[in-house]
């Protein structure tokens, strides 16, 4: 399957870009709905088809997991229900049992999860990995059995014969890290809690992921070990472990196995005219097929299989290029996916069918678009019928919502840049104030054309929001990941300023208007942005970001492993030892006395990714000389705000800052 850009670009917008622009004649929506916890979420259909468990928010806030009949979605049955914790995960085990995670929300570290299984009707729980929660008996019942693995477990995936077992995987550690240094596999039994070993005898080591074949047996280890990417195969249970790629994790051609499709070919995302597409390998000959299986002009392969594990073959391909979508090779699939796309026009509708899906009763459906946010639906093929489960954010009107688009921009040196861009839905009446919106990471891509809570958020208070992706961004080809090599606050602050400037052109963005935000990485580009260019951003927001890229080498309290810094780091980033003046120059610490635009900064206070002696260095040498220097610190925060009451206290922060000192 080969795509075109121009056959891909605005493939589910052209609907909903001819509708009129509106004017925002009421008041803007409150902070709460776009970024309060979900109302609705997690909505996954059983294996049959006959079920949909879904995520619901109690009017108290209480999280109520229910299974409904797709038959009649009028017969609902609460399985669980739980408040402090945040449900991380959920999947059908089999048609009668499920499986969940939780997370405690006010601790932030490896192995701070919990693994429940539960019947669709509420009755068997059984809690199977204990992780750092402890009120599992008050909020879920007395009815839970005892005997739980301890917190260097975790859940992997389900099983997919029918039994009542899953996945899950053991780690270990090295002492040195806070990161495990690898994980082993086992099949867990949900109702006598039996864990049977997955991978016996000799195996390599350092393996941190596994990919398991359509009769879920190990067949893939990988390895990422002093800067290699290391792919192992074996054949069968007994036979004994070969490497099948052995590469540079960054300077070499790209060899990521994927899946299996149940016919012993493994799929693996490899380099294919500078970007990357996806493969079939062929096993035997130890070779990849001669042409992709699917390649997208213009993008990274980003995406996954779907497959049907009882005919053992592939049905189609969720993939991402500007916007989300999915291939269908399955006639069956095609044909309820078309008829979805005529009852949902204007969105992107990815379609959920379980496993049985040669004549499925019902699927899932979750549609969104640049204005709406997720909205679940369950659609049954024999009477062409869809009915609605609830959006994720109901208190947002799509009418009221910016308008979002994809460009790709030439920056000062000729590369390429992507952005996406939105627009406030009121009609302008000449430029208006802007802001840059960074992405972290930032080895990452950002995102695509589907719903932005913090972009549409912005665009509700009259802001056009640019999210470059600039370089050393992942998802657009390797020229783009590439350059920006060892360019922290050189040439990836240059893009995002090409982006503003560019945007100034266009007549979008007032010149004299124009802010600059965004966490972690973005955090530290905020930074950086105010210092090289303190011309053009006028404001900047940063929470989680990085101050001293030095300190990302040397804090103890940091969780990158003793490995990434000698290896991936040195690559990415650059080498402390043998270049230090090169990381003082770009260094937002070195550069705090700079600084004089007004500046939110915002930390967890148990981040372990951006330690909080980054925040208070930096803090305490940009206040020396400046005294617009908002700060605050959320205790029960890591790396991101995972606490609805932080989101909500944060972005009111973000709404009024914004409002004194750029808006106006």
């Amino acid at each position: 399957m080969i795509f075109s850009r121009s056959s891909l670009r605005r493939l589910f917008v052209a609907a909903s870009f001819l509708v009129a622009v509106f004017e925002a004649v009421a008041a803007n929506p409150p902070v709460e709905a776009f970024f309060r916890n979900p109302d609705v979420g997690f909505v996954k259909i059983s294996p049959s088809g006959r079920f949909v468990a879904i995520l619901n928010r109690a009017e108290d806030g209480t999280q109520l997991l229910a299974v409904r009949d797709t038959a009649d979605l009028t017969k609902v049955t609460t399985a669980a229900s739980f408040d402090t914790a945040r449900l991380a995960s959920l999947a059908w085990i089999n048609d009668k049992r499920l499986t969940f995670t939780l997370k405690n929300p006010k601790l932030d570290f490896e192995g701070n999860y919990d693994q429940f299984a539960v019947d669709r009707d509420g009755n068997n729980m059984v809690h199977l990995i204990a992780g750092s929660w402890r009120h599992s008996q008050q909020s879920l019942g007395s009815n839970i059995k005892d005997r739980k693995l301890t917190a260097d477990h975790v859940f992997l995936d389900v099983t997919h014969d029918g039994s009542d077992d899953i996945i899950v995987a053991r780690f270990t550690w090295n002492n040195i890290d806070r990161r495990p240094q690898s994980l082993h596999p086992f099949r867990l039994n949900t109702r006598t809690q039996v864990l049977t070993d997955m991978v016996v005898g000799p195996q390599p080591d350092n393996v941190l992921d596994w990919v398991f074949d359509a009769s879920d047996q190990a067949r893939v280890a990988m390895v990422h070990n002093k800067g290699r990417c290391i792919a192992y195969y074996r054949s069968g249970p007994d036979a004994p472990w070969t490497d099948i790629a052995n590469r540079d994790c960054f300077k070499d051609d790209q060899f990521e196995p994927l899946a299996f499709d149940g016919r012993h070919t493994l799929y693996v995302r490899a380099g294919y005219k500078g970007r990357s597409a996806l493969f079939a390998y062929d096993l035997g000959k130890r070779e990849l097929a001669k042409e992709p299986f699917v390649d997208i002009d213009g993008f990274d392969f980003d995406g996954d299989l779907k497959l049907d594990y009882r005919a053992n073959k592939i049905l189609g391909v969720h993939f991402t290029a500007d916007a989300s979508s999915t291939a269908w090779l399955d006639t069956t699939m095609k044909g309820i996916q078309d008829k979805v796309n005529a009852l949902l026009p204007g969105s992107a509708n990815r379609i959920d069918c379980g496993i049985d899906c040669r004549n499925p009763q019902a699927v899932v459906v979750v549609a969104r678009s640049d204005r709406m946010p997720p909205t679940y639906f369950v659609y049954t093929p024999a009477d062409n019928k869809l009915v609605g489960l609830g959006s994720s954010n109901p208190g947002i009107d799509p009418k009221r919502m910016g308008k979002r688009d994809f460009f790709r921009i030439d920056a000062r040196d000729g590369l390429q840049i992507p952005v996406y861009v939105t627009l406030p839905a009121a009609k302008a009446d000449g430029p208006r104030p802007a802001i840059v919106l960074v992405h972290g990471g930032p080895y990452v891509r950002g995102g695509s054309w589907e719903w932005n809570a913090e972009a549409q958020f912005l665009a509700s208070r009259g802001y056009v929001v640019l999210q470059p992706e600039s370089r050393g961004s992942t998802g657009f080809g390797f020229p783009l990941f590439r350059a920006g090599w060892q360019q922290w606050g050189r040439t990836m602050q240059d893009d995002l300023a090409d982006t503003a400037s560019w945007a100034v052109k266009k007549g979008w963005a007032d010149p004299k208007r124009i802010g600059i935000m965004g966490a972690s990485y973005g955090g530290y580009a905020t930074l950086m942005g105010l210092v090289r260019n303190p011309e053009l951003f006028r404001v900047g927001v940063e929470w989680a970001g990085v101050t001293d890229i030095g300190l990302m080498f040397s804090a103890v309290e940091s969780d990158a492993s003793e490995d990434a810094r000698r290896y991936d780091m040195r690559t990415l980033i650059g080498d402390p030892e043998r270049n230090p003046e090169a990381f003082a120059e770009v260094s937002p610490l070195a550069q705090a006395g700079r600084i004089a635009q007004p500046l939110l900064m915002a930390h967890g206070g148990q981040d372990v990714r951006v330690p909080i002696v980054h925040a208070a260095a930096f803090r305490n040498a940009v206040s020396r000389k400046n005294r617009k220097v908002e700060y605050v610190v959320y205790p029960d925060e890591g790396h991101g705000w995972r606490n609805e009451e932080t989101r909500l206290d944060f972005w009111k922060r973000v709404d009024t800052f914004l409002d004194e000192n750029l808006a106006r």
